[in-house]
Parts: structure tokens; sequence; C-alpha cells
């Protein structure tokens, strides 16, 4: 095969759009950080639906801002969602997106 016909062959398949890989950059990048990475799993592991930041600072051995921070990328990036409950909020997963996470790549077009 010449390496024309291999690079012919190659490059039927259609790119990522520019959209859809802007929306899985952001949900990687804010996976990027450990702390994140933590955190998201520690959530996502519970046995409630929701689960109180309150406790998180401690077990991770950060402040209160940098909780904060961290859980604001992470709701950013629609991969956590918040409920305010008094001065503490309450996050859980998007089990949708967290499904999308676990097929990536081979959803990655839907």
């Amino acid at each position: 095969m010449t390496a024309e016909a291999h690079c012919a062959e190659t490059t039927a398949q259609a790119l990522l759009s520019a959209d859809d890989a802007a929306r899985w950059a952001k949900l990687f990048k804010a996976l990027s950080d450990p702390t994140r990475v933590r955190i998201v799993e520690y959530i996502a592991s519970d046995d409630c639906a929701q689960v109180c930041a309150c406790h998180l600072p401690e077990a991770l051995g950060i402040s209160q801002p940098t909780l904060s921070h961290h859980m604001k990328k992470l709701v950013d990036a629609g991969i956590l969602t918040r409920t305010q409950r008094g001065r503490w909020a309450d996050y859980a997963v998007d089990t949708d997106v967290l499904a999308q996470l676990r097929a990536w790549p081979s959803n990655c077009r839907c």
C-alpha cells in the first residue's frame, strides 16, 4: 500500500467538531487536578445522592477557600451539581456526565 492510499483511508473519518472538542477539553481540564479527581471519586462513590462539602477541607488537607475554588471548577464544567443549604452547599455528581466520561472516546461524537 502506498503512503497516499494509507493517508486517504485514515482521513475518511470525520474529526470531532470544534464545539464537541471544547466541551470534552473543559471536562478533562476540570479533572486535570488530583484534588478534583479525589473530590469527584468521593462524591460519586457516596451512597447518598448529595454530599455536604463541610468536612471535605479537613479530609483533603486543604483550606475552605481552596475547596470552594475546586468545587466551582467542577460545577462550571458540569461534572458536579450544587444545592445551597444555608451556609453550606450539597454537591452531587451529574450521572449523565459521569457516564459520558466513562464511555469516552467511543461516544465522543454523540
